[in-house]
């Protein structure tokens, strides 16, 4: 027999690969206010949520719902939130696209009307209007990948707080294994050529190499599906292949 490798064991999906769910706040996500109406809300306090580097504004609405949003860039105790039609395109209100000029910096984008938010939610993230047209409204995402959208899709204005925090190296062992737990990532991973040819498909031998061909094919079996699968091309890119 042999051990499972570790791809095989995550793709099982056990409770060590799942995002932990002590230190949840809430549902982050836009209240299900009607397109037409407009609303306005007070930010009460800016919160953090395990696994998320983006911090929280917890906004009171004038109807005194509440309602978990990511904060903007010069989000504070005490700002006010404009959410629905008669909004104006400022920083941390949140309108459709349609009523959002090109060129504006926007986050927390619905991908279908009334899901609350799902595009552009991590930390510093901020995506752009690109275009308004007949099919719909065109966003830039910060991967430069263009998307175009229902305009009646809701975002919010500006850019999201928590820039730069995966840029802080870990001072410890520890601190990075807290960090991947919330997420729900294995840490520490070991490398294949690392371990006994009993656990891996790639150990084993007198010395730390693969010893076969790490491409393998899409119907590989689950035992043997690591490495680069079902890959294009591999390999350092040659001069002629750049031009």
């Amino acid at each position: 027999m042999g051990k499972r490798p570790l791809v095989r064991r995550r793709g099982r999906g056990g409770m060590q690969f799942r995002a932990a769910k002590t230190g949840k706040i809430a549902p982050v996500r836009y209240p299900d206010f009607a397109l037409s109406e407009t609303h306005e809300g007070t930010v009460m306090a800016l919160v953090h949520e395990r696994g998320r580097d983006a911090p929280l504004a917890r906004v009171r609405f004038d109807d005194g719902r509440t309602a978990y949003m990511p904060a903007v860039l010069g989000t504070k105790k005490g700002s006010t939130v404009a959410f629905g039609l008669g909004s104006r395109p400022e920083s941390g209100n949140v309108i459709s696209v349609q009523n959002i000029p090109d060129g504006t910096t926007v986050c927390n984008i619905e991908r279908r009307y009334g899901d609350g938010g799902k595009l552009v939610r991590a930390a510093g993230g901020g995506a752009t209007v690109f275009s308004h047209g007949d099919e719909g409204v065109v966003i830039k995402l910060p991967s430069g990948r263009k998307t175009t959208l229902n305009p009646k899709n809701r975002a919010m204005v500006g850019t999201l707080a928590g820039g730069g925090a995966g840029e802080r190296p870990f001072m410890s062992a520890g601190g990075k294994w807290r960090r991947f737990r919330s997420r729900g990532r294995k840490y520490p991973i070991v490398r294949g050529v690392a371990q006994a040819s009993y656990v891996h498909p790639h150990g084993g031998g007198r010395h730390q190499h693969v010893g076969q061909s790490s491409t393998v094919s899409r119907d590989a079996p689950p035992g043997a599906k690591v490495g680069s699968i079902a890959a294009r091309k591999t390999g350092r890119a040659r001069i002629k292949d750049r031009k």
